[in-house]
């Protein structure tokens, strides 16, 4: 009998341990977001207490709408001043166009205004970078906040330059000016502009 009483006194005991834990998780939970069994007491502990102030998102810069209008040839080479004419194809300008303007609208950062029906003179004789400035203006007309021109200038028959100009569409300022050197022939331009994006422009666009 005596027995049977300390079994009893033993069972009622675990099973209180048990319910005990039990509503221990089950307040926890309820007044926790995060909970961790404490690996020396063995009780839950709350890691992250409802209410507890969390540090908010980092603020995300608002998508600025950018006119980016189509890269232009500078050829220096021998060749071109022989035939008098650039020595590369149309072809090959609109690919390295596409290829900025697809990696600044994949970027976040931008939203791109088209140009494709802007008819100024600069724009049609892709002498932009001749104008002392006139893209902002350009680019301020069809609802742009910001305008980029884009130059690959060609020195020799493998070896270019990229230039990339970013300006402030009401103001005309200069708010961003990149260039880099490159070694290839017209079918890498598009790789160089995507470099000179990746690793320069797109890089100073997120200092403050």
């Amino acid at each position: 009998m005596r027995k049977l009483r300390i079994m009893t006194i033993a069972c009622w005991t675990l099973l209180g341990a048990g319910l005990w834990g039990f509503s221990e998780i089950a307040l926890s939970a309820s007044q926790c977001k995060e909970a961790d069994v404490n690996p020396v007491s063995g009780h839950t502990e709350c890691v992250n207490p409802l209410g507890a102030p969390v540090d908010p998102p980092p603020t995300r810069p608002p998508v600025v709408k950018l006119a980016v209008f189509d890269f232009e040839l500078d050829d220096g080479t021998p060749a071109a001043a022989f035939l008098g004419q650039a020595t590369s194809t149309e072809a090959t300008m609109e690919r390295v166009s596409s290829e900025a303007r697809r990696m600044l609208a994949e970027s976040g950062r931008y939203m791109l205004i088209d140009v494709s029906q802007v008819d100024a003179e600069p724009v049609r004789a892709k002498s932009l970078r001749t104008c002392d400035g006139c893209e902002a203006g350009i680019a301020s007309h069809i609802g742009a906040q910001q305008a980029l021109i884009g130059v690959v200038k060609r020195v020799t028959q493998t070896d270019y330059y990229v230039l990339i100009r970013i300006t402030d569409a009401e103001t005309g300022k200069v708010l961003d000016q990149q260039s880099a050197n490159f070694a290839g022939g017209p079918d890498g331009w598009a790789s160089g502009v995507r470099m000179l994006l990746k690793h320069q422009v797109l890089v100073s666009a997120d200092e403050p």
